[in-house]
């Protein structure tokens, strides 16, 4: 199986944690469907919001942050205004001071994933700017962990 089938093939239970949004009129495009730039914004409004809840993170005063160095995304089908997202989270591989995530969108009611993306982010010192070489913080690692898939893909 092709990995763009697998991805395809996902389901919310393959994800630990999952995150809802209330689609906007202005997430629209003049295609009637959600356009690609609001997918980079859910995206990373789900892992802010995993990162502050479960990870200590405080993003105007922690000592690191993540920095976004990679991302895409594999559209399946569209999702449109006033439709509910589901954006579900896990993390795929953890290095040193980077974090591989995927995220994927269901459509609320809908048991089809809509889309899957992956974000990379490295953490950085916030007075340097360049990654600790210590790594990631206990906490920050801690929390991603939990949410860290053994195997995929």
């Amino acid at each position: 199986m092709s990995d763009h089938t697998k991805l395809k093939s996902r389901t919310r239970a393959d994800y630990p944690f999952i995150l809802e949004y209330r689609t906007r009129w202005s997430d629209n495009d003049m295609y009637d469907h959600m356009n690609n730039s609001i997918y980079n914004f859910l995206y990373d409004s789900v892992i802010n919001t995993y990162l502050i809840e479960h990870c200590g993170l405080h993003p105007p005063t922690s000592e690191q942050y993540g920095m976004v160095v990679h991302s895409h995304n594999n559209y399946f089908a569209s999702i449109a205004f006033p439709a509910c997202a589901e954006l579900a989270l896990r993390v795929n591989r953890i290095g040193n001071s980077s974090v591989t995530y995927e995220i994927a969108l269901f459509e609320k009611g809908v048991n089809s994933v809509k889309a899957v993306g992956e974000f990379i982010q490295v953490f950085v010192d916030r007075t340097t700017k360049r990654p600790n070489l210590n790594g990631m913080s206990t906490p920050l690692r801690e929390g991603l962990r939990s949410i860290l898939i053994k195997s995929h893909l």
